[in-house]
């Protein structure tokens, strides 16, 4: 009774707030095209969940083809989502529209204000400091776990094709964990080959900050603990940050004067004494060092960085590697010349894969950014914009959440040909020289791009090339079988299945 009562009373007050809303404010919105709202809940009672959310974002594309745009009012706020390349490259060249939308709020107790949910003064500082951990030099360094990781996941998957057809996607998932554990904190947790309390409340988190956005009844903080997930949302942050907390504080024990001396080096690309041994860094390490003495960054800071960097660099890559086995696997003339790049580069060694053999991969590095065009991992993200925002003839009021829909915009026929068609030779070089630059982003684009991108595209085509220098994959799954879901990121409902085979090579 008592929660009745409170959802009664929201939802009276989600209607004095719709009803009495800025009249130019609402005259703006209106004038972008969009289903017809009811009072009260707007177009809420409209919005799918799970694959259904995602055919949802496919069809707004296609009924708003040839304006690019569309509104929706969430209770008494309004959503503007556009999917035109002109559109984009307003929003995301814009050095004045950097604020991300209130809806990454419901991150922020997982996060705090760390470089994905921080804006202004702060995330610019943040920016420039961390840049240099992306160096080339730096990733260089993590290709030795990348190997290291893809070799447990290939051993898995020899015991796991005896089964016949299999869902991959979580030996992948794991894996990409177990390399972001291991580059970012300096932590092996070994989620590949054991249970993990923390590995548990990664995914559950994730799950839980998604269902939340999309109920406008569980934005209140009392109504989530009543009626909503609350306990079990603070049970998951305490493991998370336990976690994060305690690495911190063991390798804040063995950070000396010497070891950040190696940062240093490491970062400016100094060479290290002859006969000196290369200390293998982490993320971790060069926070620290970065922090000076925590004068810079205090503990909170660091852990924002690293929370950040495991919720970015996990799912992310494990959804895109997943993605592009699966049309790979699907697609045997494709699988064929991945092969024949394969051969070419590594003969028969196993070895590990090295920052050259990475640069000639280049057929494989094609099909993993056409998987991301028709799958992108981040299917869709939103900011909340500082002034008005001209957008053609339509002008977006200043405050609006605003979304750019990867998924509908990587599918426009005009830019993408037969857009439902996997075809890796659209991302060769000389095929992509008049694309407009905003046509697609994956990785965002503009100042607010993914830091990490060469990163996650090092660790895709490491991971791929030893599953596809072992094996061949061939998709027990039709495209239509797949069934995307569109959460935070972009997931198959129930997974990617397939049937494995050693490779036969020639001598």
């Amino acid at each position: 009774m008592f929660a009745a009562c409170i959802v009664g009373l929201l939802a009276g007050l989600i209607y004095l707030a719709y009803f009495y809303r800025d009249k130019r404010v609402k005259e703006l919105i209106d004038n972008i095209p969009g289903p017809d709202p009811l009072p009260i809940l707007g177009n809420a009672h409209q919005l799918c969940f799970g694959h259904a959310w995602y055919r949802q974002l496919l069809e707004f594309g296609v009924d708003y083809k040839k304006e690019g745009i569309v509104r929706i009012w969430l209770a008494n706020k309004p959503i503007v989502a556009f999917f035109k390349p002109q559109y984009v490259e307003a929003l995301l060249s814009s050095t004045k529209h950097i604020d991300k939308a209130s809806e990454y709020n419901f991150i922020l107790p997982w996060l705090g204000t760390g470089l994905l949910t921080s804006t202004g003064d702060k995330w610019r500082v943040r920016r420039k400091m961390l840049t240099p951990t992306f160096h080339f030099n730096i990733l260089n360094d993590f290709l030795y776990v990348f190997n290291k990781q893809s070799e447990v996941l290939t051993k898995k998957l020899d015991v796991k094709m005896k089964q016949g057809s299999f869902n991959l996607f979580q030996d992948v998932a794991l894996c990409a964990l177990d390399i972001i554990c291991e580059t970012a904190m300096g932590k092996t947790i070994d989620a590949q080959q054991s249970d993990s309390e923390y590995v548990h409340a990664v995914y559950r988190m994730s799950t839980l900050i998604d269902g939340r956005m999309r109920k406008p009844w569980f934005w209140s903080d009392l109504l989530y603990s009543i009626i909503g997930h609350g306990r079990e949302h603070a049970d998951k942050l305490k493991i998370l940050h336990d976690f994060t907390n305690s690495v911190i504080a063991d390798r804040l024990k063995d950070f000396d004067q010497k070891q950040a001396e190696l940062v240093r080096k490491e970062l400016t690309g100094e060479a290290v004494e002859p006969g000196h041994k290369k200390v293998r860094l982490a993320f971790l390490d060069m926070l620290l060092y970065m922090s000076e003495n925590l004068t810079k960054l205090d503990i909170q800071d660091i852990r924002e960085e690293v929370d950040t960097f495991m919720f970015e660099g996990h799912d992310t890559t494990a959804a895109a590697m997943n993605w592009a086995t699966h049309l790979i696997g699907a697609n045997p003339e494709v699988q064929a010349k991945v092969h024949e790049e394969l051969d070419r580069v590594f003969g028969n060694d196993d070895r590990d894969v090295t920052a050259e053999d990475l640069k000639e991969l280049k057929y494989l590095e094609c099909c993993i950014k056409e998987a991301l065009r028709l799958f992108p991992s981040v299917p869709l993200f939103a900011r909340s914009i500082t002034g008005d925002l001209q957008l053609g003839e339509y002008t977006i009021p200043k405050g609006t959440t605003v979304v750019v829909v990867t998924t509908a915009l990587h599918r426009d026929p005009e830019i993408f040909p037969d857009p439902e068609v996997f075809n890796p030779e659209r991302f060769l070089l000389e095929n992509c020289k008049n694309r407009h630059p905003y046509g697609y982003v994956p990785f965002s684009a503009g100042p607010r791009n993914c830091i990490g991108q060469k990163f996650a595209l090092m660790e895709e085509k490491t991971v791929l090339s030893h599953i596809f220098r072992k094996f061949s994959v061939k998709s027990t799954q039709q495209r239509e079988d797949l069934r995307p879901v569109g959460d935070l990121i972009l997931r198959p409902e129930i997974g990617i299945l397939v049937e494995l085979k050693h490779r036969t090579k020639a001598a």
